[in-house]
């Protein structure tokens, strides 16, 4: 599998990340166990997770995700050396969002804890704290960094002014800087990184991991109408499905037709082939999805799919 470098952490990554979301969630252990093995499998060898996966459910407390990924490592020796692991810190764990430099040196321990390994190899700011300045931050990575603890650093959720304001403090403090930025970012949802943000990452070298890279189910295809959703799918997956959804849909019909891939496998396809973007974020719950997440990394949409897709919602 052919890797691409993340930013410049040194760190290199196959252009397809597993959302580890799913875990403790909507897939259990046996079943999160039999996706990671598939997925190594497969030649693909960095997964995405953060210490609040999986909080929102009746029941959890958090770390339940770490849980099963540090399970999951402790029982396939060797595994640790070949995957590069990203996880996260600010959620809300009861304390509100912090990035606090106390408060992340008591997270990056449990995070450690139930990862079940002495280092973590791409620690993300999930969420900005304006209570908190940018240099305090960065300046326990930076310690976090020379204890051996974490290998890269990244932030998720930040706009341009705000990556922007983060670089100079680092600059200014003599502290390292985010190599890596996880925002939103599909085919539908794309005001918030194209333009300003994506060109700034390009020029400045800062690896791109997607997340919500499938529309929360949307680009799957599987949901047209609002009688195809209930539940908890109705709030996340409904509001796609206004006339912008129905000509993203149109488009990915004709992709469909075009490449004979399958809508989710396309709209993968079409951000891995995005300059900005190191690789998508995508998760799954069964083989089947996986087996279709895997044959994404090889699709390559013609130029023509790619700009009928661009120019369905410009």
């Amino acid at each position: 599998m052919q890797t691409r470098p993340l930013g410049r952490t040194g760190l290199h990554i196959a252009p397809l990340v597993f959302g580890g979301n799913v875990f403790g969630w909507t897939a259990d252990e046996t079943t999160s166990f039999r996706l990671l093995d598939a997925f190594a499998d497969a030649g693909l060898n960095c997964i995405d997770t953060a210490d609040a996966y999986s909080r929102w459910v009746e029941g959890n407390s958090g770390g339940e995700s770490e849980t099963i990924i540090g399970d999951w490592l402790a029982a396939r020796p060797g595994k640790r050396h070949d995957m590069v692991i990203v996880t996260k810190v600010g959620s809300d764990m009861g304390e509100g969002r912090c990035l606090r430099a106390d408060y992340i040196r008591r997270a990056v321990e449990a995070s450690l804890s139930r990862l079940k390994t002495d280092y973590i190899d791409l620690y993300l700011a999930h969420w900005p704290d304006p209570e908190t300045p940018f240099e305090e931050t960065l300046g326990a990575f930076a310690e976090l960094k020379e204890e051996g603890k974490i290998r890269g650093i990244g932030a998720s959720n930040l706009d341009r002014q705000q990556i922007e304001a983060a670089t100079r403090a680092a600059e200014g403090a003599g502290l390292p800087r985010y190599d890596v930025l996880q925002p939103e970012y599909n085919l539908y949802d794309r005001a918030k990184f194209e333009g300003p943000l994506a060109e700034y990452c390009a020029e400045h070298e800062i690896g791109v991991i997607t997340y919500y890279s499938l529309a929360s189910g949307f680009l799957t295809g599987k949901y047209r109408k609002p009688e195809d959703v209930s539940g908890a799918r109705a709030r996340s997956v409904g509001k796609y499905l206004d006339d912008r959804g129905q000509r993203l849909l149109a488009a990915l019909d004709r992709a469909v037709e075009a490449t004979g891939a399958e809508p989710a496998e396309i709209a993968l396809a079409w951000l891995r082939q995005k300059p900005a973007v190191t690789a998508p974020i995508a998760s799954a719950t069964s083989e089947a999805q996986l087996e279709s997440l895997v044959r994404s990394v090889s699709l390559e949409l013609p130029d023509e799919v790619m700009r009928d897709l661009d120019e369905s919602v410009a």
